[in-house]
């Protein structure tokens, strides 16, 4: 591991008219030994948040009632002080290796119960996912020295807790991990968007209940497919506005709305503009196309 060992702490002057995120500490570890042991409510140096990701071996980490091995590809997320412990069993055969980073909660705090409520305190995180590749970098530029101002630690912080966020959400919308039903109904959304009339057209398609399309369609895509249908022909919509000389008319007919004033109303809740306004490019920036989470 490519990393060098050691703890690295950062105790920058705050300046009251920056609100920055704090990195408090960062480092990488090897240990063996079974005086390895922490207790989330006897520290005393939070408020705290606690990454810490294992590279190979294993450690324990103990959350209310649950207990987790922690091993290889595995991470747990800590806030301290908190009804946790983690150590390194006395009957472990190999090394814990592990990189772990603390930062103060403020700014990042929601982003990172979030992430927490949705992946679990012990995710499994990919080698080479972008959080990952971040908190090895944040280390090693510790090391050399390179995080030598508060503006450089806010930005390390607050890159790594949205890419945190990030991949959580693209792991939700990454159609493999979608249910065939889910990806039946965005693809029958996909092909069929202009001639689609109800949702329970695309229940009976899928042979789900409306209700239960929706609540797992909601899940898997983070949208209703109503929403997902109007997303669909608006992306569509800017296609034609842009690429052709079709009235607004014409290309609301082409894209499944029953009327102009219909399609006008749906363009503008999604975009902030009326379809004449993307098409003539008044507004202050030329869009050739929007893009939505």
């Amino acid at each position: 591991m490519d990393i060098p060992k050691g703890t690295y702490g950062f105790r920058f002057a705050e300046d009251p008219e920056l609100q920055l995120c704090v990195l408090f500490a960062a480092g990488c570890d090897s240990i063996t030994t079974p005086s390895y042991r922490w207790d989330g409510l006897e520290r005393t140096d939070g408020p705290l948040l606690l990454f810490q990701y294992t590279f190979s071996g294993e450690g324990v980490y103990e959350s209310e009632n649950q207990i987790h091995r922690v091993t290889a590809g595995q991470a747990f997320l800590a806030e301290i002080p908190g009804p946790h412990r983690y150590y390194y069993h006395p009957e472990s055969k190999e090394p814990w290796e592990f990189l772990f980073l603390l930062f103060r909660p403020q700014l990042i705090l929601p982003h990172w119960r979030k992430f927490r409520r949705e992946a679990g305190e012990v995710p499994h995180l990919p080698l080479d996912s972008a959080p990952v590749r971040l908190s090895r970098m944040i280390v090693v530029d510790a090391a050399a020295g390179r995080i030598s101002d508060p503006l450089i630690a806010s930005s390390c912080v607050y890159q790594f807790v949205t890419e945190l966020a990030r991949m959580q959400v693209a792991s939700l919308r990454n159609r493999e991990n979608w249910s065939q039903n889910v990806r039946r109904a965005a693809e029958f959304i996909e092909l069929h968007y202009a001639r689609m009339t109800s949702i329970e057209q695309l229940a009976e398609h899928v042979s789900l209940s409306k209700y239960h399309l929706i609540r797992r369609f909601s899940a898997s895509t983070g949208l209703t497919p109503g929403a997902y249908l109007t997303r669909v022909r608006i992306e569509k919509a800017m296609e034609l506005l842009r690429g052709t000389a079709l009235s607004i008319e014409a290309i609301a007919e082409r894209i499944g709305y029953s009327s102009g004033s219909y399609f006008i109303k749906a363009f503008r809740g999604l975009t902030g503009l009326t379809p004449g306004e993307f098409r003539s490019g008044g507004e202050s920036l030329v869009y050739r196309k929007l893009f939505f989470d």
